[in-house]
């Protein structure tokens, strides 16, 4: 970990990045409770697999994965979400998320050691 005023801009510019681009997300995918948030997830997981696979810098890591990716994706909006759709719903709906989210980073990881 880069413990330097760089790494620590590097994170806060991706995090700042990524947090706008969850808002659109949100903006943009209005249709149902959560799909913003499944949506996001599961390309922030896709994006987190191809990242471990081709980025060797580490500050290309601290920007895209620890700033941007962790504030595009976000656990406790998932949990919310879960929460406000009741128990049953909302148990499928965090089943579905962590099967879509793991099979989206495992498909990132295969793209980015084919490319």
């Amino acid at each position: 970990m880069e413990r330097t005023p760089l790494g620590f801009l590097l994170v806060a510019l991706g995090g700042f990045i990524g947090a706008v681009a969850r808002h659109g997300i949100d903006l943009v995918v209005v249709d149902a409770i959560g799909a913003g948030t499944l949506l996001a997830n599961i390309l922030g997981s896709f994006a987190l697999g191809l990242l471990l696979t081709r980025a060797a810098r580490r500050r290309t890591r601290l920007f895209v994965g620890t700033g941007a990716l962790s504030s595009f994706t976000t656990y406790s909006t998932f949990v919310g979400d879960a929460v406000a759709l009741g128990t049953t719903v909302g148990a499928v709906y965090v089943a579905a998320s962590y099967v879509a989210g793991f099979t989206a980073a495992a498909a990132g990881l295969f793209v980015g050691r084919r490319v």
